[in-house]
């Protein structure tokens, strides 16, 4: 190895030291470079494998029959024994009293339909009894005679609904309340006549982004007889009242917006105007109020919570015309899945004072009185309503009001010397109403509710609210026994009763520069019992004042004793 390692390292040290065979050395001479030139294309990739065109072709909209086929359907069917409850057009009830009161009753009805509902009815009630107190003394004679007459119909076609009444009642009674079974009943005799008729058309264009619209219109007209000292056509009643009202509402989500917009009008007239007699005086009074009711109401909160806000506008149109303005809010909550929903709002309106409604509330009042609407500036209400089961409802509430120009029936004494008629007084007060109810269902077999107020009146002028209770209790039942007894109860109690008086006398209270007398207590109870003998034929007893109270609803008024009343009824 050293002899090879010793060559090697020789070797290698040789070409270090050893000179070159190229050499450099400095000169002059031409040397030609050839010129450059710029590329002008850019660089790309060659394939060798040519790559096939894709022409270009539009989209074609292809067409293709499509064809529906709907199977058939059958109805469904129910097996049932029951068949569809026969309705029957006619329903009679006939029937007499023990007081020798004759009552017969005619019911007409259309049977079923989708789109139309008209039908009438007729009925007659007389009493030819006597009147009693309870000294047994007898009363004027207090016969009485009513017979009315309906006609209506309702049509409903896509969204519109269109119904009517054409309505009658002619009333013949006796101003009884004289203590002298000999008076010429003639003298004391009134009679009264109703016509009229109501209108409603309603547009219901949905629950929600839709206008709806309801319109009514009433007329009713009212003539008395003339007076017995005077044989004077025009010395009688006469009116004539009409209403026309439009309402509007629209729905959005939670939210509907409504309003009314109404005309009512009375036009009332005794005798002559500008004209009098001896007992006499002529009375004309045209009224109209023009009302305008715009608001809101929300349900929020699930529905749980309920909101309504609007205002009132009411202006009366008189000798002197005046604008009303009225509060109109209410709030009620839901708890406990509606078993307790408290409440609280506030209201006030304007009321409209007719011969009409002063009539029906006392017949016995004079036909010649002057009248002056009702108004409430406000009445504020709050309570808690709800449901303890399905069965059982109840609530609770109180209210606070101001009334001006209330209407109270007093004894006459400037037009009557009998003192079997009464006037008419106005005054303002404060109410205060405390009252709770109760009801029990039990489906249709057993219904029972109860109703109890307490009033109070604050008056401004007279002594007493005259002939306003104070206590007052309604009792009401119905039980269906197997659906062949059908028996109906109910019971009023009423208390506090005052009327007012000319001086001073056995058990006449006086006080306020007036005098007054308790009125008594009412305790009426009244029972009625069906006896169904077949679907289409069954019998009936009624039993009115139960307990033969002989109790005064008007000063010198008693009301007839117990009384018995029977008869059939048929549909055919």
């Amino acid at each position: 190895m050293k002899p090879l390692f010793s060559f090697l390292l020789i070797f290698n040290l040789s070409s270090f030291f050893a000179q070159p065979d190229v050499f450099e050395a400095e000169g002059l001479g031409n040397r030609e470079i050839e010129p450059s030139y710029r590329l002008v294309s850019s660089p790309k990739i060659i394939d060798s494998i040519k790559v096939s065109a894709v022409k270009q072709q539009p989209l074609l909209q292809l067409y293709s029959d499509t064809k529906i086929h709907l199977d058939t359907i059958e109805a469904a069917t129910i097996e049932t024994t029951e068949k569809i409850k026969q309705l029957y057009p006619f329903y009679a009830k006939v029937g007499i009293g023990s007081t020798i009161m004759p009552l017969g009753e005619l019911f007409f009805n259309s049977t079923r339909s989708r789109s139309a509902l008209y039908g009438a009815h007729v009925k007659h009630l007389s009493s030819f009894g006597d009147v009693k107190n309870r000294d047994n003394i007898k009363y004027a004679p207090a016969s009485f005679d009513k017979t009315s007459a309906l006609v209506f119909g309702k049509f409903s076609k896509n969204n519109i609904t269109l119904g009517g009444n054409l309505n009658y009642e002619n009333y013949g009674y006796h101003n009884y309340g004289i203590q002298d079974e000999n008076i010429n009943a003639d003298s004391i005799g009134q009679r009264i006549n109703r016509t009229g008729f109501d209108l409603n058309l309603l547009v219901n264009q949905g629950d929600s982004a839709r206008l709806n619209l309801a319109f009514d219109i009433a007329y009713r007209n009212l003539t008395s007889k003339s007076r017995f000292l005077d044989t004077l056509e025009d010395w009688k009643a006469k009116e004539n009242s009409f209403l026309f009202n439009t309402r509007g509402w629209f729905n959005k989500g939670t939210e509907c917006f409504y309003g009314n917009i109404g005309i009512r009008y009375n036009g009332y007239k005794y005798g002559i105007a500008d004209s009098a007699t001896i007992i006499d005086t002529g009375i004309v009074l045209n009224n109209t109020i023009i009302d305008l009711y715009p608001g809101i109401s929300s349900k929020l909160l699930q529905n749980k919570l309920n909101v309504d806000v609007g205002v009132g506008l009411s202006i009366d149109v008189n000798t002197v015309s005046r604008a009303y303005i009225y509060p109109r809010a209410s709030i009620s909550y839901s708890l406990l899945n509606d078993l307790i929903i408290p409440f609280i709002g506030i209201r006030g309106g304007l009321n409209q004072t007719t011969f009409d409604v002063i009539n029906r509330a006392n017949p016995y009042v004079l036909t010649n009185v002057l009248l002056a609407n009702e108004n409430k500036p406000y009445d504020l209400f709050f309570g808690v309503r709800g449901g303890i089961t399905k069965q059982i409802t109840y609530g609770i509430n109180a209210s606070f009001a101001r009334v001006n120009n209330k209407a109270f029936f007093v004894t006459d004494t400037f037009y009557t010397t009998l003192g079997n008629q009464f006037s008419i007084v106005y005054d303002s007060l404060n109410l205060t109403t405390l009252e709770g109810c109760i009801s029990y269902q039990l489906n249709e077999k057993l219904k029972i509710d109860g109703v109890g107020r307490f009033y109070s009146y604050e008056m401004m002028n007279e002594a007493k609210a005259w002939n306003l209770p104070q206590l007052q209790f309604t009792l009401r039942g119905s039980y269906n026994l197997y659906d062949k007894f059908l028996i109906r109860a109910d019971l009023t109690l009423e208390s506090g009763r005052m009327a007012k008086v000319v001086g001073p006398g056995n058990g006449v209270i006086f006080e306020n520069n007036q005098y007054f007398m308790p009125l008594g207590f009412i305790a009426d109870g009244n029972l009625g019992v069906e006896y169904r003998y077949s679907k289409r034929v069954s019998a009936f007893l009624q039993i009115n004042n139960l307990a033969s109270q002989r109790y005064s609803r008007w000063l010198n008024y008693p009301v007839m004793p117990i009384q018995v009343m029977a008869g059939i009824t048929a549909r055919f």
